[in-house]
């Protein structure tokens, strides 16, 4: 698995990646995004209907909790370590990028948010990743707690 984007640019700046191997793998990354961007031309229909269902399902989720505290669980679960969906959350925590841009209903890899709950100072949090087909997704709980600097770290349950 391809270091994300964030963890690349955090073991450049700790010293222990060059910037041509920085450069190497960003690029990386940027052919994924471009050949989703072909996908998604060359069936529009498709991806209108994958942006409908992202955006009800983060609309539900939006209602219920906050936008607030779903970019705070998205940024903590893009940092946990080998976590395939990392991949497409390391930006979570940029404002600008809207939440439902972070969820993959049908399209793979999928990734869902399928419940989140919320007691005192601990979040769980039920996720599905993987394969689009019924069955096919791995689901992984995971129990979210705030550290010393009030920032949110995942643990696997």
């Amino acid at each position: 698995m391809i270091p994300t984007p964030r963890q690349l640019f955090a073991s450049f700046e700790r010293g222990e990646i060059e910037r041509d191997e920085l450069h190497a793998l960003m690029a990386l990354h940027a052919r994924e995004l471009i050949q989703e961007m072909e996908e998604d031309y060359q069936n529009p229909a498709a991806a209108w209907i994958e942006s409908l269902l992202a955006r009800r399902a983060m609309g539900r989720l939006v209602r219920r909790h906050s936008a607030r505290l779903l970019r705070e669980v998205l940024v903590a679960l893009a940092d946990i370590p080998d976590f395939p969906p990392a991949k497409l959350l390391w930006n979570a925590s940029h404002p600008d990028v809207p939440l439902h841009c972070f969820l993959r209903v049908r399209r793979e890899p999928v990734f869902r948010v399928v419940g989140l709950d919320s007691n005192g100072g601990e979040i769980r949090v039920i996720t599905e990743h993987g394969a689009s087909a019924r069955g096919k997704t791995t689901r992984q709980n995971f129990l979210l707690k705030r550290d010393v600097d009030w920032k949110l770290r995942a643990t696997a349950v």
